[in-house]
């Protein structure tokens, strides 16, 4: 019989290797999704923080709705690529938005539930010790709440200081007490938080400062999610249809471009002259790109469920067959995170392990297993500083001429599907 320990270990090497979620592994390893429930809140784990958090109030409701179709209500996927340099400790991070609208929480949250039919509050207390109060006033009257913590206060994620004020992802409170507020991340057990830090956490991003969305009680029929999913789909089609290359596909050939430029300020080959800061950039691509990393990944593999399930609903069968294509570049989309970073790297591969260390511990264990996840944390940042200041060995421009030209064919890719789409919900 498979220990604890040794099913840890297994489910840990898988991640680390494939860059699958927690619950992906766990399911590839066991054949079956693990359920938990903590007094009256019961754990539905999830793949994306936004979705997740409403999918996770609705079953808590007893309402029959996936992560998919909530996924798809919302427009579903989006396209969006930034390259940040930080001069404070010389670091670079690159974030790709793979949500309809990432870069908009509130705008998004409160399209999605209304597409929905769930009706809501929204609340931006611009006080502490306010925004504290109806926290807490929410939770005792046993209304669970989305808030958008700062992950570098909330603790778990277990970020240096260097990330303090970074941003984060929503995430449910569903109850407190003297201890503190507990937390529902897409996990299968409790993460319990101090109410100090908690406050502090939801305080510290301006753009969201303390905001919270509080669902009410919702009933939903089939002719309710057909709609939904109806308009998500033309939304989805035509948000992506647009020229915009900083929050459309034109931003993914913008990206693949300046991966060989040797003009443009922001090129890689002119960023990353000397090669520092290139190691915490790889990183931070594959983290964003695999569902391992914090954010739920690229979101085609969740988009292709909201087809399958929205070709029943709105009776198109052809949406079937896109969810098929969208998968596939789902799979490039993996291959171009691992043409980033290779396991064949030793400090990659470390990287990677640890990653998938914190994961692991956050989901599966919660506030239980926050000693592992502290000294994963300790050892994965230590490492990427010191990879930081040095150039990673090998051929830089064979590298980068190797990612543009994945980049490129994601492109053309998804230019494709979502002509495709965009014809089918015309």
């Amino acid at each position: 019989m498979t220990s604890k320990k040794q099913l840890k270990a297994r489910i840990r090497e898988r991640m680390a290797k494939t860059g699958e979620s927690y619950t992906t592994a766990r399911t590839h390893l066991l054949g079956k999704a693990e359920t938990h429930a903590d007094g009256g809140w019961r754990f539905v784990g999830g793949h994306h923080p936004s979705s997740a958090a409403i999918t996770a109030i609705l079953a808590n409701q007893g309402v029959a709705i996936s992560e998919p179709l909530v996924f798809l209500a919302g427009g579903g996927i989006g396209a969006g690529y930034i390259l940040w340099e930080f001069q404070h400790d010389q670091t670079r991070h690159v974030t790709l938005g793979f949500r309809n609208q990432w870069q908009y929480y509130n705008r998004w949250m409160d399209k999605t539930l209304t597409r929905l039919g769930v009706p809501y509050e929204e609340h931006t207390t611009g006080g502490a010790r306010g925004a504290s109060d109806r926290l807490a006033e929410e939770l005792d009257a046993g209304r669970p709440c989305v808030i958008l913590p700062d992950r570098y206060h909330i603790g778990y994620w277990r970020l240096p200081a260097a990330l303090d004020g970074h941003g984060g992802h929503p995430v449910v409170a569903y109850r407190r007490d003297e201890n503190g507020v507990y937390i529902d991340d897409r996990g299968q057990a409790t993460l319990l938080v101090p109410r100090d830090r908690v406050d502090a956490a939801r305080a510290r991003v301006g753009s969201y400062k303390n905001v919270t969305h509080v669902l009410g009680d919702t009933v939903l029929d089939e002719a309710a999610l057909a709609s939904a999913a109806r308009e998500g789909l033309r939304d989805c089609a035509g948000h992506l249809s647009a020229a915009s290359d900083s929050f459309s596909l034109p931003a993914w050939r913008k990206w693949a471009r300046l991966l060989t430029d040797t003009r443009n300020a922001k090129a890689w080959p002119k960023v990353f002259a000397d090669g520092r800061g290139l190691a915490g950039a790889l990183l931070s691509v594959w983290e964003g790109v695999e569902p391992v990393g914090m954010d739920g990944g690229n979101l085609r593999d969740l988009f292709a469920g909201s087809l399958d399930e929205a070709a029943d609903l709105v009776g198109e069968p052809r949406l079937s067959g896109l969810a098929g294509r969208f998968r596939e570049i789902h799979a490039m989309w993996h291959d171009l995170a691992e043409a980033a970073l290779p396991a064949s790297v030793p400090e990659f591969a470390r990287a990677r392990e640890l990653t998938a260390a914190i994961r692991e511990s956050v989901l599966a264990e919660g506030s239980a297993g926050g000693a592992q996840a502290a000294a994963a944390g300790e050892e994965l940042w230590r490492l990427r500083a010191q990879a930081d200041r040095s150039a990673p060995a090998g051929d830089l421009a064979g590298l980068f001429a190797e990612l543009g030209t994945r980049v490129g064919a994601i492109y053309q890719a998804e230019s494709a599907a979502i002509a495709e789409l965009a014809a089918l919900v015309r």
